[in-house]
């Protein structure tokens, strides 16, 4: 087939992507319901066990803003499959946690890495699998969907066995890591049948790929920029800061109703998927609208639970920031894939990602503040700073619609010359 690696298509080549991309998320959001347990078994501070949640950000963004690039220079699949692999080894290192709190830093930066890669690289893998020539028959849109939901799906089993082995099982904190290490290690088996669009040939450096233009597109600056910090944002609200504020209300069961807070938030966001997508538009900005009034909304819920601190409210805390973080998620990941040219995909991908993933540094964030201001307060303020967000969505919602996702770019350009050659 012209411009491919494989000679056949196939329609469910994206399915063992989507599982890699899975198994990352797996890898990457396990550790979030452990951090009660690291609390009382590691006795470690509150503000520790948040930085323990951000250093994985330190990974993640060198992961996200250098794998795309790279992935368009050598291919995907090469860059998909060492972040996969990583996935298994930052597991392995996590697992060395007992030995103190080194193995865990270094295990949570070397996750960021790979689900950083895995982000960016199986994200537009997977759009490129759901399209001609591999499936021509994918609804517009399914690429976003299929890698959102494999995200989202990978991050909520990820957080829910980790917590159920930690909570039951022997070696509260080595046995969580062992099954995404298993799973990381099969998929790793299937990817090398999965075909590829031939990466094109560019010439100089890497360094120069890491620009990105279509970071500069008005549409993204005044619509996708001012929501994507709160997609990651709301799930640290409602999964890391919630069950710290209820910690001393559920005693031996603190454990177990964090990694239900984080199950809660990442179903709710599988759920409101087909209600993401059906608030797309190219018209208007009203997907990233409702999901930033949804993440107001949950985070005011929480500041107001903050004194009370009832645990059935914050299952609804966490109900409505879910539904906010996967309609942000989805809507963000179909602007990107509108705005940028072909060149600039994974690219543009990783940006998004990484400006995403700066909410997971608002736990530490408040944790640090908290000695001068109340969570009630820090809370109100956060909503604040979200309708601030909102406001500026709003009032650009109708402007700077995306015009460049037709141009033909370098990679097209290559493709076609490809095509042409072999015609």
């Amino acid at each position: 087939m012209p411009g491919t690696d494989e000679p056949r298509p196939a329609t469910s080549a994206w399915r063992p992507v989507a599982a890699a991309m899975f198994c990352c998320g797996w890898a990457g959001n396990q550790f979030t319901p452990l951090l009660v347990m690291y609390r009382r078994l590691g006795g470690y501070s509150p503000l520790t066990v948040d930085a323990m949640l951000g250093a994985y950000v330190l990974g993640l963004v060198p992961g996200l803003l250098i794998g795309g690039p790279a992935s368009d220079r050598y291919g995907r699949r090469p860059l998909m499959l060492g972040g996969t692999a990583l996935a298994a080894i930052a597991c392995a290192v996590l697992a060395a946690g007992p030995l103190g709190v080194g193995p865990i830093f270094l295990g949570r930066m070397l996750t960021g890495v790979a689900v950083g890669v895995a982000m960016a690289v199986g994200t537009s893998w997977v759009k490129e699998l759901s399209g001609a020539p591999f499936d021509p028959d994918a609804s517009a849109g399914a690429g976003a969907r299929r890698a959102s939901l494999a995200l989202t799906a990978g991050f909520a089993m990820g957080a829910g066995v980790a917590g159920a082995l930690a909570q039951w099982a022997p070696w509260p904190m080595v046995l969580p890591y062992l099954p995404p290490i298993v799973l990381s290690l099969t998929v790793l088996t299937m990817l090398p049948k999965v075909p590829q669009l031939s990466p094109g040939r560019i010439e100089g450096p890497l360094w120069r790929d890491l620009r990105v233009p279509a970071a500069g597109h008005r549409r993204f600056i005044r619509v996708v920029l001012p929501t994507a910090p709160w997609i990651f944002g709301a799930a640290g609200i409602a999964y890391a800061i919630t069950p710290q504020l209820e910690a001393d209300r559920m005693g031996d069961w603190q454990l177990l109703y964090a990694t239900a807070l984080t199950v809660l938030t990442l179903g709710t966001g599988v759920a409101v998927q087909p209600i993401a997508k059906r608030l797309d538009s190219l018209s208007t900005a009203r997907g990233a609208m409702a999901a930033l009034a949804l993440v107001a909304l949950g985070t005011l819920m929480c500041a107001l639970n903050a004194g009370p601190r009832s645990p059935w409210a914050g299952l609804a805390v966490a109900i409505v920031l879910g539904a906010g973080y996967s309609i942000g998620l989805v809507n963000g990941l179909l602007e990107i894939q509108r705005i940028a040219t072909g060149r600039d995909l994974a690219g543009l991908t990783g940006v998004f990602y990484a400006l995403t993933y700066t909410g997971f540094l608002l736990p530490a964030l408040l944790a640090l503040l908290s000695d001068a201001l109340s969570y009630t307060t820090l809370l109100l303020l956060v909503t604040v700073v979200v309708l601030a967000c909102l406001s500026v969505v709003t009032t650009n919602s109708r402007r700077h619609l995306p015009t460049r996702a037709h141009e033909p770019t370098r990679r097209d350009a290559l493709r076609s010359d490809q095509a042409n050659a072999q015609a």
